[in-house]
């Protein structure tokens, strides 16, 4: 079985989910070497691609990784959320040890997966954190190699959201349109 990371309560519409309560695993302050622990999780093998967006639990705000939040990633060892990145260098919830030692003797670099070696863990993992109809792992690979992909950093994200408020127009946002004459 695929190891667990950030399938918090707070993150689906049950509770229960296998890493409890997102609040219970906010620190004041992370890792040592937390930005290149996320850069890790951003680096993740896509599994799943979901169509969906969602703010921060914490915050209500949105974030980098609000657009897609619950695809899932992997490294063929962890499976974690695609907005689970985020959660790490915003509010420094807790890594599991075993997780930052993995991480860590891979020089924070993701790591190839051998299908064959993979699929029995996904088939496994996936009813767990809901995504039953997603099983069994089909791949006409045989091994998934790391892609480059663009992935927004939090200080991008930041200045692009902050200039997009100051170039508002005039007038609420709020306000309801006028009908369309017919």
């Amino acid at each position: 079985m695929l190891g667990l990371l950030g399938f918090y309560d707070e993150l689906d519409d049950c509770s229960g989910r296998p890493n409890g309560s997102i609040r219970d695993a906010v620190r004041p302050v992370g890792e040592p070497d937390e930005k290149d622990l996320v850069a890790y999780l951003d680096a993740g093998h896509v599994l799943l691609d979901v169509m969906e967006g969602g703010d921060d639990v914490i915050t209500g705000e949105a974030h980098r990784h609000s657009l897609g939040c619950s695809s899932l990633l992997t490294d063929g060892t962890w499976l974690w959320r695609q907005d689970f990145p985020h959660y790490v260098e915003t509010h420094h919830v807790a890594l599991p040890d075993a997780f930052i030692a993995h991480v860590r003797s891979l020089n924070h670099r993701m790591p190839a997966i051998d299908v064959a070696q993979f699929a029995p863990h996904y088939d496994e993992t996936m009813p767990l954190v809901g995504w039953a109809s997603a099983v069994p792992f089909r791949s006409t690979a045989t091994t998934l190699v790391p892609v480059p992909r663009p992935v927004t950093s939090k200080a991008q994200f930041d200045a692009a959201t902050s200039g997009r408020d100051r170039n508002r127009p005039h007038g609420s946002w709020g306000r309801p349109r006028k009908p369309r004459r017919t």
